[in-house]
């Protein structure tokens, strides 16, 4: 197995007019992953979710989906949490119309609470929308708890990853460019990134944190805040450099899913990312 790559949504330079017609330019450049952006809402139709998921099946396109940005597992009022487990109901429909097995979602806010206090009623909402998406069923769907890129979030990688132990059928969607900014650019380089994928497999076992699901992107920040702004690979004021992860990757033999999220040109530094990656493999053999 290797690792996967692809766009997350369509980039600047995609010549088609319609996401059905993603799959096959996305196999046609060298990629092999898609992640269907619904974080503004799911407002994909049955009929164009299904010929998404035929094109990606014809093209051998590996397919996940963006859940919207308005989830917050982190507030417990009831119609909050209907709300929340509203939102991942509607991106497990449409996952499920695709034939993606992968859904990313946003953790929530601090909203004045402790990070223990918000983690506390992340956790108990999240068991609360699987036994939902059970009963709807959507049980065979990977749910994928984000990283977050604004220090004030839920969702630095420990909490995550907490999150991803109350079943084994989470994955973390560890977002590099993320945890670069809400840590002011201290995560970063070999020995950050060694040490953030140790830390998956020692919380996960080897066999989930080999193919954990990820976003990557040069991400701008602010000392205050965090996460600023998304970047492409060529504006380089800001990290995370993507070669070492690539090398950690092929030096560990792990086949994670990478979904590109740089500001247009996702398709490019996907393959960027790709092509360095294959490389590392080869001088691994």
């Amino acid at each position: 197995m290797s690792a996967l790559f692809g766009p997350a949504g369509l980039p600047e330079g995609f010549p088609g007019k319609s996401s059905v017609q993603a799959p096959g330019w996305l196999a046609s450049i060298g990629l092999d992953a898609f992640e269907y952006q619904c974080g503004k809402g799911v407002n994909v139709g049955e009929k164009t979710a299904r010929a998404v998921g035929a094109a990606a099946r014809e093209h051998n396109i590996r397919l996940s989906l963006h859940a919207p940005y308005f989830i917050n597992l982190a507030n417990p009022a009831p119609e909050s949490l209907e709300k929340t487990t509203g939102y991942i109901l509607s991106a497990c429909r449409a996952a499920d119309w695709m034939g993606a097995t992968r859904v990313t979602i946003h953790t929530g806010a601090l909203m004045k609470r402790t990070r223990r206090e918000a983690l506390e009623i992340a956790m108990l909402s999240l068991q609360e929308v699987m036994r939902t998406c059970d009963g709807e069923g959507y049980g065979h769907l990977t749910l994928c708890p984000e990283t977050m890129g604004k220090i004030n979030q839920l969702g630095d990688l420990d909490e995550v990853l907490e999150l991803c132990q109350l079943d084994e059928r989470l994955l973390p969607c560890v977002d590099f460019g993320h945890l670069y900014a809400r840590s002011l650019g201290a995560d970063e380089g070999e020995e950050a990134t060694g040490r953030i994928l140790d830390r998956i497999q020692s919380q996960l076992g080897e066999e989930r944190a080999s193919r954990f699901h990820s976003h990557f992107s040069q991400i701008a920040f602010t000392q205050n805040g965090g996460e600023k702004a998304h970047l492409t690979f060529d504006q380089e004021e800001f990290g995370p450099d993507y070669r070492p992860l690539m090398r950690q990757l092929a030096r560990r033999g792990w086949s994670p899913t990478i979904i590109c999220e740089s500001a247009g040109t996702q398709d490019k530094d996907a393959l960027t990312m790709k092509r360095a990656y294959e490389q590392d493999q080869e001088e691994e053999t």
